[in-house]
């Protein structure tokens, strides 16, 4: 399997915001505790939608929470 050509720093953001855990950051941006374990670990690539959902919640734009590495692959 292919590794995603982005990274990012939501369990670091999450840390950052009172320790919310995966489940917390699911039920705000609707979607479940697995789906965002696989977003952190590089699994699961999410919809725009859900990627900015979960830039909005840190208050942070999309770039500070995801990384394109896709020149590199």
């Amino acid at each position: 399997m292919a590794s995603l050509p982005f990274t990012n720093d939501i369990r670091t953001l999450r840390f950052l915001a009172g320790e919310m855990t995966q489940g917390e950051l699911g039920d705000r941006v609707g979607v479940t505790r697995q789906t965002i374990a696989a977003i952190e670990q590089g699994k699961y690539s999410p919809s725009l939608e859900v990627a900015f959902r979960i830039a909005r919640v840190f208050d942070k734009p999309l770039e500070a929470v995801f990384q394109w590495d896709g020149d590199n692959n």
